[in-house]
């Protein structure tokens, strides 16, 4: 025998083709959280912002599936360029909280049109800046050398991740690489932007990028030819 709450809800059946109203409600948000989910997939294989638009409606609406999904697709990225230019782990580690936290507090301000990869890797770069400053007045005060060139473990920052000699090398060469040169060349050679976009996020001319760029490359190639003889004669 059939309880009194399931006869109920036999009775008030709807007719066919049409969908309760709380039913379709929680469907459409279910579909919603399942685009911005394959999106984020999508851009985790591919590299490049697949569904951005839908990310930022959901962001100006308070989503948290949207923050979720914007998180799983430039969390990688974020942390490489944080790590390559802060040389340390932990503070990269922070920045990319700052970055996220700088997302949510002005997520529902967001323009429709933004380019979150823009948008994002400005605030990193902003956050690598105000912390080299704090170093710098930190190392001052106590009359010692910069965090970077005091003791400690003296690696590559991904010196423990990789084994090849080519990437360890390329790695030294990337750290002997000034600030600025480095960002530009992390943010075209490694996350694939265009020096306009990398204009947009320094806040410079796409000019200005492009000479600093050329000689960034120009400074890579010397330091790898300092390693490459090195290299070659362990076995």
């Amino acid at each position: 025998m059939r309880s009194g709450r399931w006869s109920a809800g036999r009775q008030h059946r709807h007719r066919p083709g049409k969908v309760a109203p709380r039913a379709c409600g929680r469907r459409a948000a279910c579909d919603r959280r399942q685009k911005l989910v394959t999106a984020a997939r999508v851009v985790r294989c591919a590299g490049v912002a697949a569904d951005e638009p839908a990310w930022i409606d959901g962001l100006r609406r308070g989503e948290p599936a949207a923050f979720d999904a914007v998180f799983a697709a430039y969390r990688q990225r974020l942390y490489g360029y944080l790590v390559r230019m802060t040389r340390r782990r932990d503070v990269a580690e922070d920045l990319l909280q700052d970055t996220f936290l700088r997302l949510a507090q002005h997520a529902r301000k967001l323009a429709p049109d933004t380019r979150l990869g823009a948008w994002l890797f400005t605030v990193a770069h902003r956050l690598v800046i105000s912390w080299s400053r704090a170093q710098a007045v930190r190392a001052q005060l106590a009359g010692d050398l910069p965090a970077r060139e005091a003791g400690g473990d003296d690696r590559s920052p991904l010196g423990a991740l990789v084994e090849s000699q080519a990437q360890l090398a390329l790695e030294r060469a990337f750290a002997q690489l000034e600030p600025p040169y480095r960002e530009v060349a992390l943010l075209v050679g490694v996350e694939g932007m265009q020096p306009a976009e990398v204009a947009e996020v320094l806040g410079q001319k796409p000019d200005a990028i492009r000479q600093r760029l050329a000689r960034a490359r120009t400074r890579l190639a010397a330091a790898l030819g300092e390693h490459a003889p090195a290299a070659r004669r362990k076995p």
